[in-house]
């Protein structure tokens, strides 16, 4: 498809079918080499669905774009961008190749005729964020509602073991009910008040982790409280462990014989991008009660509270009290502390582009795949600005030094608890050479035409760990997924995100 349409222009205004012809060995070497862009490209429409082409044709295909890629053909720059972005899965059919299956992102929430949106473009909702629930903060504290709520029939809730969600399949997380969740977290897991939990602690005993992630508004459920309406959702650690060990081990054995599996992933990309929001907040929140039950000030065990967002240090523990061990006083009492509340670490990751808009810098770790390539990220550091944070993190990678820096849009990132603030920056003038020399975390960084990378979104991304996509051509470039902000921040920028006529995009 796409030599067909470059093939069908006239030379006058792009010189693709002359380029072809004069450069691709496959094609020149051809004795039908004249009659070849009938039988690779037929006229619009594509092949029907019971044609396919032959492998010589496949083969051409592949030969013009790796010898293109190779030699930086001009044709490239004159694919347009309503072509490219239906390209991907019309080609993939067209060659004979199952369309890509990973998740749709979730559209823009923003009014596209509002002034904010007019001046800075439509937002961007990144694999992982766009969380449908409404969280409701200050119910986590309203032990009439939290026990209402958890108790309701209609309320779902999410089992994580080792940190990986239940699912019925690899895209859709398996929502249960009380009644299947109960023989693990009891009854009622809160208790009268928060002030009883923490009166009557005991360090031996232990309960599985319990989230309230929020109410979700989809006019199914009827349930209201203070005028929030919605279906509640819960979170729940089944992980089994000291006291509920055998409870938990029961309902994991159970949930398998339905069925059910959990997700056994490193990183968990193939769930809709709601679930997927969803499943972000739950990993975190489990995660860091998980790292934090001894307290960062004194050193004891901690309990969870606030619906399993805060880490409390009560000042008794039955488990010692008989022995008449006092616990020491703890700075996390006396006051509202930041180790009492889960953290989120800021990570700054930037598409930066040359001085004249024309070139992309890409770098590789050693544990990239073959010809792997993405933006550059790193933690901001204290006292630090996002702005300043690129300009440092770039400079220390690459060498390159950057003026302007734009905020794009963000994107959590659940493992354990980052999020990614996504920015393009543009190098300055005399600021483009490269230089690895500073950190060694990089193998490998080049500037990339801004082609090469549009011609990469489309044939050449994939996660760690997993093959090259079909329709990849080996030795040239491949990229991150969609539901990596890196991707997105890429396709910003070959969509003109900074190089638009309107000043005011950036």
């Amino acid at each position: 498809m796409v030599m067909q349409h470059l093939l069908s222009r006239p030379h006058d205004i792009c010189p693709s079918r002359h380029w072809i012809i004069k450069h691709s060995p496959l094609i020149h070497n051809h004795r039908h080499h004249d009659i070849l862009p009938s039988v690779i490209f037929p006229p619009y429409p594509l092949f029907p669905s019971h044609e396919r082409p032959t492998a010589i044709t496949t083969t051409i295909a592949s030969s013009i774009l790796l010898t293109a890629l190779h030699t930086r053909a001009p044709w490239l720059r004159c694919l347009h961008r309503s072509f490219a972005s239906g390209f991907t899965a019309r080609a993939k059919t067209y060659l004979g190749m199952a369309p890509h299956a990973a998740p749709q992102l979730l559209p823009p929430l923003d009014d596209p005729q509002s002034s904010l949106s007019k001046k800075f473009g439509r937002e961007t909702i990144n694999y992982f964020a766009g969380n449908p629930v409404n969280r409701l903060s200050w119910l986590r504290t309203d032990f009439g509602f939290l026990r209402t709520a958890f108790q309701l029939e209609e309320t779902r809730f999410l089992a994580l073991k080792n940190l990986t969600p239940l699912v019925d399949d690899p895209n859709t997380l398996s929502p249960l009910t009380y009644k299947e969740l109960s023989p693990v977290t009891g009854e009622d897991p809160f208790g009268p008040s928060e002030d009883d939990l923490i009166k009557n602690f005991d360090s031996n005993e232990n309960r599985p982790v319990v989230l309230f992630l929020g109410l979700l508004d989809d006019g199914s459920v009827p349930f209201e409280y203070k005028g929030h309406k919605g279906r509640p959702y819960f979170a729940v650690d089944v992980t089994p462990h000291g006291t509920y060990a055998a409870a938990a081990q029961t309902f994991i054995d159970e949930q398998q014989a339905r069925g059910r599996q959990f997700l056994e992933a490193r990183i968990h990309l193939s769930l809709d991008a709601r679930s997927a929001a969803l499943y972000a907040q739950a990993r975190s929140t489990i995660d860091w009660n998980a790292r934090n039950q001894f307290c960062g000030g004194c050193g004891a065990r901690t309990l969870s509270g606030h619906a399993g967002f805060k880490r409390i240090c009560p000042p008794t523990d039955r488990a010692t009290a008989a022995s008449g061990t006092p616990r020491a006083d703890c700075p996390t009492r006396r006051g509202v502390s930041n180790l009492s509340f889960p953290r989120t670490d800021p990570t700054m990751i930037a598409a930066v582009i040359s001085a004249d808009g024309k070139r992309v810098l890409l770098g590789r770790q050693k544990r990239y795949p073959p010809h792997m390539y993405s933006t550059l990220a790193g933690f901001l550091e204290p006292g630090e600005s996002i702005e300043d944070a690129v300009r440092r993190e770039v400079f220390e990678e690459s060498g390159v030094r950057v003026g302007r820096v734009a905020i794009h849009s963000s994107q959590p990132w659940p493992y354990p608890a980052s999020l990614m603030i996504g920015a393009v920056a543009q190098a300055l003038p005399d600021g483009e050479a490269i230089d690895l020399g500073n950190d060694p975390e990089l193998e490998a960084a080049h500037w990339y035409p801004v082609d090469e990378v549009r011609l990469a979104l489309q044939l050449g991304v994939g996660g760690l760990g997993e093959p090259a996509p079909e329709g990849y051509v080996e030795g040239t470039l491949r990229l991150p997924p969609h539901t990596a902000i890196a991707n997105r921040l890429l396709a910003a920028v070959v969509d003109g995100f900074a190089t638009a006529a309107d000043a005011s995009k950036i």
